[in-house]
């Protein structure tokens, strides 16, 4: 373990993906400790204040702190988008595993469904997902988990289909262990290196595809603190109050980037030839 940590935060991309991650993940769990306001406590005369010693990056529209709003607004959109991440990543291993493991025409269905799937772009399908399931927090998750097993069903038939010829799968075949044993037991955990790594950068899509559909009022619904829905708010003020539209913009942007740097620190550290 010390060896790997080592590896990841010897790169560049590693170590600042790392402490970005990191700090995120902080504000996430300690984030309504770490300010005096509440995320809904309105000061009417307050209203647009440009950040100061009192409110460190201002106030919105309706005298709200913005950075207690930030800072609430962490649990939500981010771990929202680990959990979608985490739905799709698994539901799309064991499908392209099973895939990979069934082998022959069972093989070619669902490989060639899925690439029908995959036609469609990721935030088409989540739309079309929220679309027929209604607006809400839970079926936006629901929607982007769906929109990313595909991909990832792909991903992990293409390392599966290597580990299918191991001598310890055949093994469990030669012992008649049935099918689903095979392939949660012993594929799956040797499919999950290249997984975590593409797993890790698709949070930064989630985190991204779900402030965009709360932006669009198809996912977090008002009064909420997703950091999408503060931006959709905070549109109508741009000329008025620029930084009630730049924090929240900030966030989403700086926690897509901080996922994928790790994303590629974590490739990097995992690659057997480094």
């Amino acid at each position: 373990m010390t060896d790997f940590l080592r590896r990841l935060l010897r790169t560049p991309q590693g170590f600042l993906g790392s402490l970005i991650v990191g700090l995120i993940l902080i504000a996430v769990a300690l984030g309504q400790w770490l300010t005096p306001y509440g995320p809904a406590d309105m000061q009417a005369l307050a209203r647009y204040g440009a950040p100061s010693i009192e409110h460190w990056l201002g106030t919105d529209q309706y005298g709200r702190d913005i950075l207690s709003r930030l800072l609430d607004g962490a649990r939500s959109t981010v771990v929202m988008a680990l959990l979608a991440t985490f739905i799709g990543t698994l539901g799309g291993a064991v499908l392209g595993t099973g895939s990979a493991y069934l082998g022959g025409r069972a093989d070619e269905f669902i490989m060639r469904t899925v690439d029908a799937v995959m036609a469609i772009p990721s935030l088409l399908l989540a739309l079309l997902v929220v679309s027929l399931l209604g607006s809400s927090s839970a079926n936006a998750l629901l929607a982007i988990a769906i929109a990313f097993m595909p991909s990832m069903a792909r991903i992990s038939r293409s390392v599966a289909l290597a580990v299918r010829k191991q001598d310890y799968v055949s093994a469990a075949i030669a012992r008649g262990e049935g099918s689903t044993y095979i392939i949660l037991r012993e594929m799956l955990p040797n499919v999950i290196a290249p997984i975590v790594v593409e797993m890790t950068i698709r949070v930064s899509f989630a985190v991204m595809l779900f402030a965009t559909l709360s932006f669009l009022g198809l996912g977090a619904q008002p009064p909420a603190t997703d950091w999408g829905l503060m931006v959709s708010e905070a549109r109508q003020y741009l000329h008025r109050s620029y930084w009630i539209l730049l924090w929240p913009s900030a966030a989403i942007a700086l926690t897509a980037i901080g996922f994928n740097l790790l994303g590629d620190g974590l490739r990097d550290a995992l690659n057997p030839r480094t």
